[in-house]
């Protein structure tokens, strides 16, 4: 199991797991001597590689044809769904098939495709992101051997929406489970840790050519508008700040190198000869971040440019207004951190609070997640120089989380083998302790722990993407393929 596989590294915590409280305000907090390992272990990457091994294990258990007995659950060879299938009785999808019966709640199928029809031979996906132009719409779904494109296609006589395959563009070296995508204007940046990777520039207006809805296209490495260069090839996340044409790659190896995998930006304005113009090095790896220009209650740094990263033991904030002297605004560890992964601000004009993920409080039984049940904290941040971490929101089942994205009030959480939760957080601005949370709505693409709850694995959704105008969301699972998802609360 991932707990025994990661135990040498962690200190004992029994007490607090056994004792944690409620609410953040009931906490004594220690934010120097309570870390889920020790800081050595961090800033030299065992815990992150510990993460990655069991990440590693759990997909090669997914491509392993004995793994599940008599095919019962052989999840990477599923037929398509190409038909809208409403949430009905609690149910979506194929009802004549239990692999591709879904529970869900306020969330109906729009359409289905296994990455197999998405153009991968590795057949495991990633990271998902989307990009709109005079009002068609195209996913970019992540993969372990390359990105593949699809365009939705909505059809006014009944209302339904078609999904069509227009190719795809492989990985730039080696195959990888971790791609990663960012859209800035009409360019997609693609990032992987595979070795010699860099960040892909692809010039997205390729994909409006109507003749590739019948003629699905391999793009050619070669034909990509630019690779930007990083010292191993390899970073774990790519983050946009588009309002500065600013992209940044972070967790890009090594540790020990002058940017010490923190985040390395490159001014895209012109996408083809894109320029490195500094790296925010001072706390070291970065695994995630939010860049965005400041608004909110912090006067002093109204109008600057500021990173909300996810530095593995802290949640760090950075004002980046010069990229080639970033500084760190404040670094907070937290009660319960294991492995602070990602987050997002709750509204962007008015940055006053933020949700973060941890990939292995659930894992490690840490704290406020010590029963199991996704956790989501809830940090008040408007003061930029002390945080606070103001309360928590736990799912009514056991996962681990991955992404997760605000948009409108409601926080798209990727909860691996529990799938989308769907989770009503307006409410933050009159109590941040997150005890008015509602899941309003969820869509599990991983039923086969249903029965039980949920479990705390490896696998199932990797991330959504819930932007477009047309309401229609985009859910890569890892195992399955493409999911195109509607809300209807």
């Amino acid at each position: 199991m991932l707990t025994l596989a990661l135990a040498p590294l962690f200190l004992a915590s029994a007490h607090a797991v056994a004792t944690a409280p409620r609410r953040a305000s009931e906490v004594v907090f220690n934010h120097h001597t309570d870390y889920f390992a020790t800081k050595e272990a961090y800033e030299e990457g065992h815990v992150h590689m510990k993460l990655m091994d069991a990440m590693s294990a759990a997909v090669a258990g997914m491509r392993d044809p004995t793994a599940y007995p008599g095919n019962l659950w052989d999840m990477m060879t599923l037929p398509p769904i190409r038909k809208f299938t409403p949430c009905v009785n609690g149910f979506s999808g194929a009802l004549d098939d239990e692999r591709s019966t879904y529970s869900c709640n306020n969330v109906d199928l729009a359409y289905f495709l296994p990455h197999a029809l998405l153009g991968s031979t590795e057949r495991i996906g990633n990271d998902i992101w989307g990009w709109s132009h005079c009002g068609r719409e195209f996913g970019l779904v992540g993969q372990m051997d390359g990105t593949a494109f699809v365009e939705l296609i909505p059809s006014h006589e009944s209302g339904e929406v078609d999904v069509v395959y227009l190719g795809r563009l492989p990985t730039q070296s080696e195959t990888s489970i971790w791609r990663d995508i960012k859209v800035i204007g009409n360019y997609a940046y693609i990032g992987s840790e595979a070795e010699g990777h860099g960040i892909q520039v692809f010039d997205l207006m390729s994909l409006l050519d109507t003749n590739l809805r019948t003629g699905p296209k391999t793009f050619l490495t070669s034909e990509i508008t630019a690779v930007l260069p990083l010292p191993e090839g390899r970073s774990h996340n790519v983050v946009s700040h588009a309002e500065k044409n600013i992209i940044a790659a972070v967790g890009s190896l090594p540790r020990n190198g002058t940017c010490r995998a923190g985040l390395i930006f490159f001014d895209v304005t012109d996408p083809a000869n894109a320029v490195e113009v500094g790296c925010a090095s001072e706390d070291g790896y970065v695994h995630d971040a939010q860049c965005l220009v400041y608004h909110g209650p912090d006067a002093k740094y109204e109008g600057r440019d500021v990173c909300y990263a996810y530095a593995e033991d802290s949640l760090t904030i950075w004002d980046i207004t010069d990229p080639s002297a970033s500084t760190v605004i404040s670094s907070t560890p937290y009660y319960g951190v294991s492995y602070s992964h990602q987050g997002w601000v709750v509204d962007e004009d008015d940055q006053s609070f933020l949700l973060l993920d941890d990939e292995l409080d659930e894992v490690s039984m840490r704290g406020w997640a010590a029963n199991n049940h996704t956790t989501t904290y809830v940090w008040d941040i408007r003061s930029l120089e002390e945080p606070v971490l103001s309360g928590y929101y736990q799912s009514p089942v056991k996962s681990i989380d991955h992404n997760l994205y605000v948009h409108k009030g409601l926080a798209y959480e990727s909860n691996y083998k529990s799938g989308l939760r769907v989770v009503d957080v307006s409410s933050v601005s009159a109590d941040a302790s997150g005890e008015a949370f509602r899941e309003v709505a969820f869509f599990d693409a991983h039923p086969e722990d249903d029965a039980v709850g949920g479990v705390v694995e490896f696998g199932g959704t990797w991330s959504a993407y819930p932007y477009f105008e047309s309401g229609y969301i985009l859910l890569n699972s890892m195992e399955r393929g493409l999911f195109v998802l509607k809300l209807n609360v």
